[in-house]
């Protein structure tokens, strides 16, 4: 199937562009769906009828992982892919065609066709960081549910607003941090027991925040649509290690820079705050208060930052080592967890819905019977707000404090310009 595209598009304002995201707008583009005799079920696949169909929305690197986890599910029916890497999606297309033994799954280079497609019921989205509170909003809007890929904010102002739009939709929306409950149970089911008490505090050692990018223009090769990848970022010129969708953070990968992600400390953060804040049970709050601590006077030792919560548990990132206390509960070289010791009533762990055993499967559950997701939009946000606040604290090179009430710092207009990031036209939100 040929691929669309709207080049029009790239003008409108932010209020035609998000009232062409709706389910019923005028220039919706639905894809003719070829009735085989698949569609009717057998004993190992539901009828069409009973599927969810589903489109990834950047189908490269971990994109490509979340659509071989829904594609071989006999409850999803695949039938798009979009990316702006023509590699990327053409071998997304591959591999639903090669999936079903035919050619029909449609390719896009822009989302907006995708999500205007009314057959289509819930969407995956594994895009740089930048594009997630964009895409979200307007999958919602287009009453499609959602599954994103951690981290899922950029800045501290998205969060509320892909939450508001989650719920004024109606629409699931799953985080996409399959370690959550897979990776960290060793800590989670002594906590829950009770067993440690109360978690008093959570040393958790991973990289720093992002880095801004100098690295010189490139042509831009013909098989991007650079424009669209920089979307809702600052435009800058094409280098390929600008947006390599590489795992490293240390330069040449865009996750290593401002304007598209938080670096370590909110990529692969993303897993060890999203296990260690559930572990210990923090997903309803927020910090208060976020502490740096400066580097000692020898230089020896860095500058590390430290949130304190409401209850007060207080999660330290990267204390140095001579300051931390004896741990209760490790995990690898990652997590230190410091309980008071006191017996606690234990409280059954939350487990993926419908028996499912991965978080994908905990979506389609969602997606069946309109439950909130094991790992629900909101909770999300809650745990990525304490990386966000360690990052700010980093760049100012002090103490903070956070109204949760507000979303805002207390008196403090410097820091409160890193709410959020400007947005290029017609990105908007």
């Amino acid at each position: 199937m040929a691929e669309h595209r709207q080049h029009e598009s790239r003008g409108k304002t932010r209020r035609h562009f998000f009232k062409t995201t709706g389910a019923t707008a005028a220039a919706a583009y639905a894809a003719p769906y070829i009735l085989t005799s698949k569609a009717l079920g057998d004993a190992t696949t539901p009828p069409a009828s009973d599927r969810i169909v589903m489109g990834g929305i950047g189908v490269g690197n971990q994109g490509k992982s979340d659509q071989g986890a829904f594609l071989g599910r006999p409850d999803v029916q695949y039938v798009a892919v979009c990316d702006v890497r023509k590699k990327w999606r053409d071998e997304g297309k591959e591999r639903v065609d090669a999936k079903y033994g035919t050619k029909d799954c449609a390719a896009y280079v822009d989302f907006r066709e995708l999500l205007a497609r009314d057959d289509i019921d819930a969407v995956h989205i594994a895009t740089p960081d930048h594009w997630h509170s964009v895409m979200t909003i307007a999958a919602c809007q287009a009453g499609k549910d959602i599954y994103l890929q951690k981290p899922e904010t950029l800045t501290l102002r998205e969060g509320p607003l892909m939450i508001a739009a989650a719920r004024r939709y109606g629409r699931v929306v799953s985080g996409g941090s399959q370690r959550v409950l897979g990776d960290y149970r060793s800590i989670v089911d002594p906590i829950w027991a009770g067993e440690i008490g109360h978690v008093t505090s959570i040393d958790i050692s991973v990289g720093g925040p992002s880095m801004l990018c100098t690295l010189p223009a490139q042509p831009a090769p013909p098989d991007i649509d650079w424009d669209l990848w920089l979307g809702p970022a600052p435009w800058e010129p094409y280098n390929s290690g600008r947006c390599d969708g590489n795992f490293g953070t240390g330069g040449n990968s865009w996750r290593s820079y401002y304007d598209y992600s938080g670096g370590s400390l909110t990529d692969w953060g993303a897993h060890h705050f999203g296990g260690t804040i559930f572990a210990a049970d923090l997903l309803d709050l927020q910090p208060t208060k976020v502490t740096f601590h400066p580097a000692s006077a020898d230089g020896k030792e860095a500058a590390y930052v430290s949130v304190a919560y409401p209850n007060g548990t207080e999660i330290f990132h990267n204390r140095p080592a001579r300051l931390r206390p004896e741990p209760t509960l490790t995990f690898k070289d990652a997590l230190r967890i410091v309980g008071d010791g006191k017996s606690r009533p234990a409280k059954p762990v939350p487990e993926y819905h419908g028996g499912e055993t991965s978080i994908y499967g905990d979506f389609i559950a969602c997606v069946k019977t309109r439950q909130r997701p094991f790992r629900d939009l909101e909770p999300a946000v809650n745990t990525m707000t304490a990386p966000h606040l360690i990052g700010i604290a980093y760049r100012l090179g002090r103490s903070l404090e956070w109204d949760r009430a507000t979303q805002r710092f207390v008196a403090d207009e410097q820091a409160n310009r890193f709410l959020d990031r400007a947005r290029r036209e017609p990105w908007i939100i």
